[in-house]
């Protein structure tokens, strides 16, 4: 008899951008001539940058010859784009990451999801609230979290993030030993100071702890005093592992490239005691699951890094980010307070009322799909994610649509 893995029972409800798609379908069903415009999930709407696609082009034609044919790669990545990561992204910035501790994979939700995989079923695991849903998902369908009650794993320890704090929480009192941070922050549109940071950090490495670090935003910082890796921060190395991606910070969403980097000195312990190194783990565990990302789109990824890719993918950025504050000051002059926007491509918007009601309310008065706020956590509740990935053209009548529907 094949027995089911039950954990999958204990999740709540459907995935939130499943339940999402559902209800505009049901919508656009029903109401077949609408003009629906999407605000909802961070997809990306611009084309690759010329620089990324002439390298894969160029890539392409290297597998039409058989002198310069490739096979099989090495499944951490190739040396050519693991080098230039750890120079661009981190050599200077003053981060001691080599090319080694790189691994590239085809996207950060996989790598945040199949990290946990190196951990016991036993650890006490904080998730911040609200949350990306995939950090407590996989958590659930390991059997890490217990039941859900009220909305809430019993065994998952929750790091609220309110308005009070402005929605960066704290390290908690108690000691737990498996953090999930992530900034800037999806949903919220936060970011984390380096004092902030530092905290962690310094909780981390007093019990034992091991933070996993979601920066797949980080392109999106414009503020030259917020840390884009939490490895600018001192000791970060003994405790932490940082995930990026290429799909916000290059648009590459629809051809999938990322990366995880786990410090080749970073330990976690058996349960006497002793020590094993998680680098060694995390590779092993690589070369077993996963063939590696394909050479063609790492050519095209590497070509992020040279100069007139960086100019390219820079400047799609921008272009986000004024979509971003078109959005942010729109609901602002409506009366709503709003997070984010600024340093990340999401608006954190605080509705006053259900978020889903809210959801409901702008899909069928205005044609704009957002994103609840109540989907990804208890904290959510009261608002909702507003993406800024979409062309300028609708950005502008998505505003006017919501003002005409909320001023009626």
């Amino acid at each position: 008899m094949i027995l089911a893995n039950e954990n999958f029972g204990k999740l709540q409800a459907s995935y939130l951008f499943s339940e999402i798609a559902k209800r505009v379908n049901a919508y656009q069903t029903a109401n077949p001539d609408a003009s629906v415009i999407r605000l909802g999930i961070g997809d990306v709407t611009l084309p690759l940058a010329p620089a990324c696609v002439a390298a894969m082009h160029q890539a392409v034609d290297e597998m039409a010859d058989e002198k310069t044919f490739r096979g099989y790669g090495p499944e951490q990545g190739y040396a050519f784009l693991r080098e230039v990561i750890a120079e661009s992204d981190y050599r200077a910035r003053g981060c001691n990451i080599s090319p080694s501790e790189i691994f590239v994979s085809d996207g950060s939700k996989c790598d945040c999801a199949n990290i946990q995989e190196l951990f016991s079923e036993e650890l006490r695991v904080a998730i911040p609230d609200p949350v990306y849903p995939v950090y407590v998902d996989t958590n659930v369908m390991a059997g890490r979290t217990g039941e859900a009650v009220n909305g809430r794993y019993a065994g998952l320890h929750y790091l609220e993030s309110t308005a009070a704090n402005g929605f960066v929480p704290p390290p908690p009192a108690e000691a737990v030993d498996l953090i999930y941070l992530c900034f800037p922050n999806n949903p919220t549109g936060a970011t984390a100071t380096g004092k902030q940071l530092r905290a962690w950090v310094d909780y981390a490495k007093a019990n034992k702890a091991l933070i996993l670090f979601d920066a797949a935003y980080e392109a999106f910082i414009r503020d030259p005093e917020i840390p884009h890796s939490i490895y600018e921060i001192e000791g970060a190395r003994d405790c932490a592992i940082e995930f990026r991606s290429f799909s916000k910070r290059a648009g590459f969403t629809g051809i999938r490239c990322a990366f995880t980097v786990v410090p080749e000195g970073l330990k976690a312990y058996r349960r006497d005691g002793t020590e094993v190194c998680l680098h060694q783990m995390w590779n092993r565990r690589h070369t077993t699951k996963f063939n590696g990302v394909s050479y063609p789109v790492q050519r095209a990824a590497a070509a992020v890094y040279t100069p007139e890719g960086l100019s390219q993918t820079n400047a799609q950025i921008d272009y986000y980010l004024e979509n971003a504050k078109i959005i942010r000051e729109g609901m602002q002059a409506l009366g709503y307070t709003c997070v984010g926007g600024d340093n990340s491509p999401y608006i954190w918007v605080n509705v006053r009322e259900d978020s889903w009601a809210f959801f409901d309310r702008l899909l069928h008065e205005a044609q704009i799909v957002t994103t609840p706020g109540a989907g990804f956590g208890s904290c959510g509740e009261g608002y909702i994610r507003i993406s800024a990935f979409n062309n300028r053209e609708k950005v502008i009548e998505a505003m006017g649509r919501i003002k005409a529907a909320l001023t009626r």
